[in-house]
């Protein structure tokens, strides 16, 4: 079966900057399970596994701005510093901050005695990625999985 809009794929994969060492990897746990073409990954590897199916391996490269977007100047905030409750924080360090919008992963610029400079552009922006994809699955999506646009069942979303 190979990959199309509405389908769940199961895959291995390791990321890395081009031309770098590997930053991610999935072998050593589950494969990653998306639904195709509701935009659960980023556009450039999504648009790469269209047409494989499962037992394909390949690499790919993907641009930055198919990737996490490219690095955008001045997108940086002050924040209250009791946002980060306790946690020890160092200019360049990447935290978790809980927004009115879910989690936000940030990188730190400045700390000051009651507020926090950081820059909210993903950590992954402006870089070009290479990954390396094994399929491990290719199946149908329910018609609810299609309705909520995320895989449900084992290595997904759990209601």
């Amino acid at each position: 079966m190979k990959i199309e809009k509405d389908r769940v794929v199961s895959f291995h994969y390791t990321v890395s900057e081009q031309g770098q060492e590997a930053l991610e990897s999935s072998k050593e746990r589950e494969p990653l399970q998306i639904l195709i073409g509701h935009g659960n990954i980023i556009p450039g590897l999504e648009k790469a596994l269209d047409g494989h199916e499962a037992g394909d391996s390949f690499g790919v490269d993907v641009a930055a701005a198919d990737a996490y977007g490219e690095r955008r100047d001045g997108l940086t905030q002050r924040v209250p510093k009791k946002h980060f409750g306790a946690q020890r924080l160092e200019p360049g360090m990447q935290v978790v901050l809980n927004t009115n919008f879910g989690p936000r992963a940030v990188t730190i610029e400045k700390v000051g005695m009651s507020v926090v400079d950081v820059d909210l552009n993903h950590p992954m922006a402006g870089k070009a990625l290479h990954f390396d994809i094994e399929i491990v699955a290719v199946r149908e999506a329910s018609a609810e999985e299609i309705e909520h646009g995320h895989v449900h069942g084992e290595g997904g979303h759990a209601h």
